[in-house]
């Protein structure tokens, strides 16, 4: 008998899964990625990728956590002996994205209080490097940061607190408010963006299609990227999530609502940015390109700037902005640390009271090397390695290992025809078995290729080695090592479910 926790509404799992697709990256990547990439004409390579790797990595891993009732460890295993290792690689990713995730969450928190008073002033990135961050030289671990410190507690108290409660009472909850709230939130935002002047600039700048890329082939490899990134695909996230579903369950419908709620939120971001990037390039009398950028120094540099040069209300703006990060953080590291918890669970078959004070708890310890005075140099590092060579080489090795050496697409379209509406052809298995591949094949081989030749960032080797390539593989070891470990017989069973009926 299947005794796994489950969804208490389809609804619940959707808004879950959005809520972990939604994330950072939504707000401060995708907008940046669109404009340099050819703006308006972007959005075709983008819409592409969506429909022919995003949309069926999706599929592929709802319909494996829906059919093998698991953990990403536990449902490799049950498709292949030899295979939960790379269930582990997922897991272990996504343990360290935890820990460092967290972290930016408390940052901004930290900025949601400053924006009552403006407290970043006139020189925003000199008051987020010097005054908040307090950042030493890269290398250099320094101190803990109070600034830091408190509202990361304060990240992990609400987190663990909501994975105690559980999935129903705990994480679903959680997404039912959060979700909705974090959408008017922003649409409040965007509104109020793009009322202000200079605003049309920055969407003309943002929409304005540059034709000449479509050919670039390094443009269709970042809209293959930025699905691939968004999508909460690759590190064992939608695998455990969909293990909660009923047994019938709409999956190929879920994944279509999931991926296209993605995609909006998205959109909206580029509206919201790119307008208030608009007003930012009036009121310095450049042009907006000249404003452009995305990531940290999005969020915690320019924004405050923008924030500072409102005509009204700026505390108010800057509240809803950074409470609008704080929520796509929160809901994302929610489904992060769900992966970990019942990996850890299914296979130590401990209480999930325990494995989140054994998971979340150790997560929450090493974050604290990210709330120090070298703790930006750290997350900067680990962040861009971790991704890299971890999410996008796992989504490679996940895709090519059920396409072509267990060859179990057909058998999983078969699963997924049985209680979706929606029937896969073959464009959902040839997407899988060659477009997918091919793509991921090309971003690590250049990836790579960039990363031997050229230090990231211009770090120290040192840091790198220590915190980019130690972690990334140091990953495939752990994982390897959890893999020696082996199920209980029983485990590997498929548990049948008496509930046959798919929630409302």
């Amino acid at each position: 008998m299947d005794n796994r926790p489950q969804w208490g509404s389809r609804s619940g799992f959707i808004f879950a899964a959005v809520g972990s697709a939604i994330g950072l990256g939504n707000i401060w990547r995708f907008p940046a990625v669109a404009y340099e990439n050819g703006g308006g004409a972007f959005f075709f390579p983008y819409l592409f990728a969506l429909l022919t790797a995003g949309i069926p990595i999706l599929i592929l891993e709802f319909t494996i956590g829906h059919k093998y009732r698991g953990s990403s460890p536990l449902s490799f295993s049950r498709i292949s002996k030899g295979s939960q290792w790379i269930g582990w690689w997922q897991v272990g990713i996504s343990f360290v994205i935890a820990t460092y995730y967290a972290v930016i969450v408390a940052w901004a928190i930290s900025y949601a209080v400053f924006s009552f008073k403006l407290s970043w002033g006139k020189d925003t990135t000199g008051f987020l490097l010097k005054d908040y961050l307090k950042l030493a030289e890269p290398g250099t671990t320094g101190s803990l940061v109070p600034g830091v410190l408190i509202p990361l507690i304060i990240v992990w108290v609400i987190v663990l607190g909501i994975m105690f409660a559980g999935v129903k009472k705990g994480i679903e909850k959680a997404n039912k408010i959060m979700i909705p709230a974090l959408v008017i939130l922003f649409l409040i935002i965007v509104i109020r963006a793009l009322t202000l002047p200079g605003a049309l600039d920055g969407l003309n700048t943002f929409f304005q299609p540059n034709w000449s890329k479509i050919m670039d082939g390094k443009v269709w490899v970042a809209a293959y990227g930025q699905i691939f990134f968004s999508l909460s695909i690759g590190f064992a996230i939608m695998i455990t999530y969909s293990s909660y579903l009923p047994r019938k369950t709409d999956l190929t419908n879920n994944a279509f609502i999931t991926g296209f709620a993605n995609s909006a939120f998205e959109l909206l971001a580029g509206f919201g940015v790119f307008a208030a990037l608009g007003y930012m390039a009036a009121q310095q009398g450049v042009a907006v390109d000249k404003v452009v950028s995305s990531g940290v120094i999005l969020a915690f540099s320019v924004f405050p700037q923008i924030i500072s040069k409102l005509p009204a209300l700026n505390g108010l703006f800057g509240v809803l902005f950074f409470g609008s990060l704080i929520l796509a953080g929160l809901t994302s590291l929610m489904s992060i640390i769900e992966t970990f918890v019942a990996g850890v669970q299914e296979k130590f078959n401990v209480s999930r009271n325990l494995s989140v004070s054994i998971g979340g708890g150790l997560a929450a310890i090493i974050s604290l090397l990210y709330a120090t005075q070298g703790g930006l140099n750290y997350l900067d590092t680990v962040d861009y390695f971790i991704n890299q060579f971890g999410v996008a080489l796992a989504g490679l090795f996940e895709v090519v290992f059920i396409a072509w050496f267990v060859k179990q697409l057909k058998p999983l379209q078969q699963h997924a025809d049985a209680v979706s509406d929606i029937k896969l052809g073959a464009w959902w298995r040839i997407c899988l078995s060659f477009i997918t591949p091919v793509v991921l094949g090309y971003m690590m081989y250049d990836n790579l290729r960039q990363n031997l030749l050229n230090e990231y960032g211009g770090y120290p080797r040192e840091l790198i080695f220590n915190y980019g390539w130690s972690v990334a593989i140091g990953v495939i070891i752990l994982a390897t090592l959890f893999s020696m470990k082996n199920w209980k017989k029983d485990q590997l069973n498929i548990p049948v479910t008496s509930n046959q009926k798919e929630v409302s």
